[in-house]
């Protein structure tokens, strides 16, 4: 009997970078299905709106057919058993993120016991690509265009020029 295990990659994508991107190509290749949730992010001031980050996570997805992009609001356990969910996707990119994630994925396994929490570390060349980093970079004036797609360096040069501030 054939299961179909789906994956979801929660974030706020604020933007999303090839880091993420990468997350996504590696999971998708343990998962049958990956859903990226793009969370309405309540506790953070974010750079793009929630229809912005959506629809660039979209756009960044698009080349995969087992993929897709969703926006959430909420608990995550709630959300990921809503999807039948069996596993969440979470990048680690240094031992400072492993504080924080360990703490979460502890407690969504007493908030959704039957989903489980998996660590990917990105490809080394992104271990070090943050949204926040590239946010910041971009509108200072610098390239962060080796850190993100072209459609989404597009819309951080826009923002840029339309003044926004760090």
């Amino acid at each position: 009997m054939s299961r179909h295990v789906i994956a979801v990659y929660p974030g706020t994508f604020d933007p999303i970078t090839l880091g993420h991107e990468d997350i996504i190509r590696r999971a998708r290749e343990l998962f049958d299905e990956v859903i990226v949730a793009v969370a309405v992010a309540h506790h953070k001031k974010t750079l793009f709106s929630l229809d912005e980050r959506l629809a660039m996570v979209q756009e960044s997805v698009t080349k995969w057919s087992d993929v897709r992009a969703e926006s959430f609001d909420g608990l995550l356990s709630h959300y990921v058993r809503a999807k039948g969910g069996k596993a969440m996707v979470r990048g680690l990119r240094a031992v400072s993120d492993f504080d924080y994630e360990f703490q979460l994925a502890g407690m969504n396994s007493k908030l959704a016991p039957e989903v489980e929490s998996v660590f990917l570390t990105p490809s080394g060349r992104y271990q070090f690509v943050s949204s926040t980093l590239v946010r910041e970079i971009a509108l200072l004036g610098g390239d962060v265009a080796q850190f993100t797609s072209p459609h989404v360096w597009q819309r951080l040069m826009e923002r840029k020029q339309a003044g926004t501030k760090p």
